[in-house]
């Protein structure tokens, strides 16, 4: 562990003047050898359930993460540990035992509206890392949410550039304040998950700029991130880690960005996307699943040799690295930190709660129906249990492990990852906490007839609908699955006072809006989402939650009713062409005058607002300022100063 904190006694920069980082990393890379410059731009993964022994180039006692690049401790240079994700320190079969606090989805943090919580959440993440040892995190999911069936929807942010950037660059600004890097991914377009390893993303430039790039920019200025991770996908062509375009003449050079480029795990099948700007090949493991090689161990090598790798580009991989590294004290971490377990704990509720959204309260049914209620049905969701998280590289196994995992499957290199994961907090229980006076009872909901039984005899009705969704898989269309629906229509047929409260990490449909009293998103809350959840319904927390993606009508109202290459063959090439370019999100309904079923920014509230005092000033710049004053009897969950809140 001495690598990964940087120790290694006395080196050419221990001196009373520390060189500014450019000019040391310049320094540093101009007396390593060869052999460890080449060292220096590959990631080997830990060993973990899918790739079990242990790869000899980590040494014993390294503790296994995502990935591992050796450092050259007689210069200084500290080891490269890398975990991910945005939503907690991951450990998917890496080291048994090990837990870590497991955030909500981006798209929560996303319905927060609000970059003091991302940034909260990001110091959280850093900290919970470098107490492990690692020192780069793999966060920083920025890819707009352009498709309604994107698997991977919740581990980003939002719909809208403006939004997801300024997120984006709070988290990963708390994670670096931490001494430990943090990406941005998935560089770029990276918006679908089916075959995505062979899907062509297709958009018109200026588009491009005004939308996904928006994104990536704004957060890469606001949170100067490390790190940019490329995605697996091609964008116009070429694969993202091998795309000049985007690498070279934007990234690095229409932004100036000083940083290194890795590649996502399994997504370098050819050493020459280093002369197109890669920098690093991550997890070159998958590489050699994926493609048969590893390009940066084995063709890099013989490239320099015989010079097809300029040096110059080497020195430059190497030097961005190094870069990065003094940049952000990787060389200095200091003891690693001592985690507050209920400090963090507590960061997740408060997101939590200030994401979920009250998206339908007929005659402010909410709170005081539950409040008032003398008897009251649970049913679905596995409420008795716990509550969703989303599957795939970002999944965290919370204190205590998981309330329950449940195997799914499904076709490609994902599918054993691809769970039903249940964090233990449980709804039901923390309800039962919330509202002694009431009897409160469960119904798994598995059968709509045995659900609507209990609903008809109970007062209140709580139905709890989930969907599994995550990395590698698409979703068919925007229902509910296992037969929710039709539970949900038994339920509001048998008892008018039906809430429901959706764990999803997207949009869905509801056919049976109409018959509810109360809709709440509660996306996947987190390890403390039961009691999140609770605290809304009862009226604990005043509902604040924003929606950070439009809810469509059905998929007749997206860009794409129909989604190119849903269920073929894992492995076939597919393209997908973002025909509605800039317009992403709400300006797509916008400017085809469309109605959604919840517009972007939709969310209700148990309070009420007055407004006044608007003043809208600016030439090139514009400022818009408003006094809002709470009006009601119930106080917001978050203080002012909150930005994009005020």
């Amino acid at each position: 562990m001495a690598a990964a904190r940087g120790a290694g006694g006395e080196t050419t920069w221990t001196s009373r003047r520390t060189p500014p980082p450019l000019e040391r990393a310049r320094s540093v890379e101009e007396q390593m050898t060869d052999a460890e410059r080449l060292s220096l731009v590959v990631s080997v993964m830990g060993a973990n359930a899918m790739s079990p022994v242990r790869d000899e180039r980590i040494p014993e006692g390294t503790p296994m993460s995502a990935g591992y690049t050796p450092g050259v401790q007689r210069l200084g240079v500290p080891a490269l540990l890398m975990s991910d994700a945005s939503l907690g320190v991951t450990n998917p079969g890496y080291r048994p035992g090990d837990t870590a606090t497991a955030l909500p989805a981006g798209i929560c943090l996303g319905a927060t509206f609000n970059p003091s919580a991302a940034y909260a959440s990001g110091a959280m993440l850093g900290r919970e890392a470098a107490s492990r040892g690692f020192n780069v995190q793999l966060a920083g999911g920025v890819n707009l949410a352009r498709e309604v069936r994107n698997g991977r929807n919740f581990e980003y942010l939002s719909e809208d550039p403006l939004l997801s950037g300024l997120l984006a660059g709070a988290s990963v600004k708390g994670i670096q304040d931490q001494k430990v890097i943090s990406t941005v991914k998935h560089f770029s377009l990276n918006c679908n998950e089916t075959n995505r390893h062979w899907l062509d993303a297709r958009i018109e430039e200026s588009a491009h700029r005004e939308s996904d790039l928006l994104a990536f920019q704004i957060a890469i200025e606001q949170g100067r991130p490390g790190a940019v991770m490329t995605g697996y996908n091609k964008v116009n062509g070429a694969y993202a880690g091998g795309n000049r375009h985007l690498i070279t003449e934007v990234l690095k050079g229409d932004w100036k960005y000083p940083g290194w480029v890795m590649s996502d795990w399994g997504a370098t099948p050819d050493w020459a996307f280093a002369l197109a700007g890669l920098d690093q090949e991550s997890g070159v493991q998958m590489d050699r699943v994926m493609w048969k090689a590893e390009p940066f161990t084995t063709d890099l090598p013989e490239a320099l040799a015989d010079g097809r790798l300029p040096r110059e580009r080497l020195a430059d991989m190497v030097r961005r690295i190094l870069y990065s590294m003094f940049t952000h004290g990787l060389d200095t971490p200091g003891e690693p930190p001592v985690v507050d377990m209920d400090a963090h704990r507590a960061i997740v509720l408060d997101t939590a709660r200030q994401g979920i959204v009250l998206l339908k309260n007929a005659d402010a049914f909410l709170p005081d129906a539950l409040q008032g209620a003398g008897r009251i049905a649970v049913i679905g969701g596995y409420a008795q249990l716990g509550v969703v998280t989303g599957t795939g590289s970002s999944a965290v196994t919370p204190p205590g492990g998981f309330a329950a995992v449940t195997k799914i499957g499904g076709p490609g290199i994902m599918s054993m990852s691809r769970n039903l994961y249940l964090l233990p907090s449980s709804p039901l229980a923390e309800l039962k906490k919330a509202l002694p006076q009431a009897r409160i009872d469960f119904d798994p909901g598995m059968s709509p007839a045995e659900a609507a039984l209990l609903a008809e005899r109970s007062d209140v009705a709580v139905v709890f609908a989930i969907r599994a969704e995550g990395e590698g898989f698409d979703l068919a269309d925007l229902s509910l699955p296992w037969g929710q629906d039709a539970v949900i229509e038994a339920v509001a047929r048998a008892n008018p006072n039906t809430i429901v409260v959706l764990q999803t990490g997207n949009p869905v449909t509801m056919p049976w809006l109409d018959h509810v009293r109360a809709v709440v998103q509660a996306w996947y809350p987190g390890q403390a989402g039961g009691r999140a959840i609770a605290d809304i319904l009862t009226g604990t927390v005043n509902p604040s939650g924003r929606l950070p993606v439009t809810f469509p009508r059905d998929l007749a109202d997206t860009p794409r009713p129909e989604l190119p290459g849903l269920g073929s063959d894992w492995g076939t090439p597919t393209t997908i062409a973002y025909d509605e370019g800039a317009e992403t999100g709400h300006r797509w309904y916008a400017a085809q005058g469309r109605t959604p079923l919840f517009a972007f920014g939709h969310g209700l509230s148990y309070t009420t607002f007055d407004h006044s005092d608007l003043k809208v000033t600016g030439g090139e710049d514009l400022t818009a300022q408003v006094t809002v004053t709470n009006t009601g009897r119930r106080a917001m969950p978050w203080g002012g100063g909150r930005g994009l809140r005020e």
